[in-house]
């Protein structure tokens, strides 16, 4: 006979199996599911066939949260439905990308979406065809992000399309009647014109100049090999007239250093400490004091002066003697051997005899 199992053990059975369930269910969300998140809204215009719930919300490939539900509302103001997506983010990740790392993660939203963070569709796989929602900061397209207001008290995250959208946005915009339409009146122009006799006679001109640049062609062809040989000539005397050049501007060169040695050489003579010019100084010095001593002793009231001025009179008084003399040797040259005295009386006779004569005269 078997025996009943008791109701404490039961009890304690179903209590271990919760623990475990529950324990199991931490591990599975990696000890995030007691994590405090914050919720966020989306709006995105257009069909997000492949966007699940669950999905993941990533910021440059960081996971922040995932999308919780997605919903579906009509703007009255733009006559077009809206379709909410909310997301959960993890506070303790947002926090990580505010720039002062303090405050809550709301406040860390608000200055992401100031700077210019916007949510937009990416794919996931090709294959499945899956979407996410992928937050970057992407400032250049503010203006084309859309925003409709939050929702209660959760914060919105403008949205902005994809380059697929946008172009499909662009095409659905096209009148694709009124551009067959310009089409068909191009089309009926080019005709127009290919028919008229303009294009023909456009046509001929250009076989007509076609014509001329052939024969054109052939008369340069036909003088090019005398043009090109006298250009080879030409070259090869411009040539050696360059290699003449070249050797005159070395000695041009070879020259002006020869002058420039001889322009340090003078440089150095006339230098002011040099011997030369120390020399000359010595010289103009002596020069100068033999000036001044001059100009002392050619005074007016200097010895030398007044001996020169004694000299000329006994120099005078002698040539007038000399010349008294060379007289009386004239009148009288017996006076050599006679001496003055005998000639005196003769001389006064001749004398008297010449004044005699003058007055008779």
């Amino acid at each position: 006979m078997k025996k009943k199992a008791s109701a404490t053990t039961i009890g304690l059975f179903v209590v271990g199996g919760l623990v475990l369930l529950v324990a199991g269910v931490i591990l599975a969300g990696g000890g995030r599911l007691f994590a405090h998140k914050e919720r966020v809204v989306m709006h995105f215009s257009g069909s997000i066939y492949g966007l699940q719930p669950g999905a993941p919300v990533v910021f440059r490939g960081v996971r922040l949260g995932s999308v919780s539900s997605i919903g579906l509302a009509y703007d009255r103001a733009s006559d077009d439905f809206l379709i909410p997506v909310v997301a959960e983010l993890e506070s303790a990740s947002i926090q990580g990308l505010s720039q002062t790392r303090r405050g809550d993660s709301a406040t860390a939203l608000v200055a992401l979406i100031d700077r210019g963070m916007t949510a937009q569709l990416s794919m996931q796989s090709l294959l499945t065809g899956q979407l996410y929602v992928d937050l970057d900061l992407r400032p250049q397209k503010d203006k084309e992000a859309v925003q409709r207001g939050s929702e209660g008290e959760m914060l919105e995250i403008p949205t902005t399309a994809t380059a697929i959208q946008a172009l499909k946005n662009q095409i659905d915009g096209l009148d694709f009647r009124q551009l067959i339409d310009d089409v068909s009146a191009i089309a009926g122009s080019a005709r127009a014109v290919v028919a008229g006799p303009e294009l023909k006679k456009a046509l001929s001109d250009l076989a007509q100049i076609t014509e001329h640049v052939r024969r054109l062609a052939e008369r340069v062809e036909a003088r090019f090999d005398p043009l090109a040989d006298a250009t080879t000539a030409t070259l090869g005397d411009a040539r050696r007239a360059v290699r003449q050049v070249g050797s005159a501007a070395d000695e041009v060169g070879q020259t002006a250093k020869r002058l420039g040695g001889a322009a340090d050489g003078v440089s150095a003579l006339v230098a002011p400490d040099s011997a030369l010019i120390l020399k000359l100084q010595a010289t103009l010095g002596e020069v100068s004091e033999m000036a001044g001593s001059l100009r002392q002793q050619a005074g007016g009231d200097s010895g030398l002066v007044q001996n020169a001025n004694q000299a000329l009179h006994d120099v005078s008084r002698a040539a007038r003697s000399m010349r008294e003399l060379a007289d009386l040797l004239e009148r009288h040259p017996e006076a050599l051997l006679r001496g003055r005295g005998a000639a005196a009386p003769q001389r006064d006779w001749e004398e008297d005899g010449d004044s005699a004569g003058k007055d008779s005269w």
